[in-house]
């Protein structure tokens, strides 16, 4: 211990490392230091990974989409325009999407959606299919209720019950009862 004290290179070693980093270079005889490429330390912190692709692809889906369809628009709105009222020749019939002022609501009207026509008889089909529903019901109903009031015929409930379980249990009760008697 004493010769630890004596030396002063425990002091050197003390005084490098509280002093600064020129003092530490100063020092280089001393404490061998290696100073590659300075001190840099990694700061730890949250991942942008998420942030960075959300990002790039709301990027990708307005080139894609967004552009090209601005671009169309545009050019439609500009070069066509939109249509302009002017009398129906005689013996003419228009079509439903002839009706619409703008062409690409023509267009969605006459490619896309299903006609005004067609959309009445889809609903027409339903009523009558849930007429037709409605009628069974109502004639189920009336059959329940005369096999109830008459109780003469097997219906839909009725479920048929197995005698074996019964002819066992029987047979075992029997059993029982003539072994308490003798």
């Amino acid at each position: 211990m004493a010769v630890w004290s004596s030396l002063k290179l425990g002091s050197a070693i003390t005084k490098c490392l509280s002093s600064k980093k020129t003092d530490v270079l100063k020092s280089s005889a001393l404490v061998p230091a290696r100073n590659m490429s300075g001190h840099h330390l990694m700061s730890i912190k949250e991942t942008r990974w998420q942030w960075t692709k959300f990002k790039d692809l709301i990027h990708y889906y307005v080139l894609v989409g967004v552009i090209p369809l601005t671009l169309l628009v545009t050019g439609v709105n500009v070069f066509i325009g939109p249509a302009k009222l002017a009398p129906i020749p005689e013996g003419y019939r228009p079509e439903h999407w002839e009706y619409h002022r703008h062409p690409i609501t023509r267009w969605m009207a006459r490619y896309i959606y299903p006609s005004p026509q067609q959309q009445y008889e889809k609903y027409l089909h339903t009523l009558y299919e849930e007429d037709e529903k409605f009628k069974v019901r109502m004639v189920t109903n009336k059959i329940d209720d005369m096999m109830k009031d008459r109780s003469d015929y097997k219906s839909f409930y009725y479920r048929p019950i197995s005698a074996n379980h019964h002819r066992v249990v029987k047979e075992s009760m029997d059993r029982q009862e003539s072994e308490g008697l003798n």
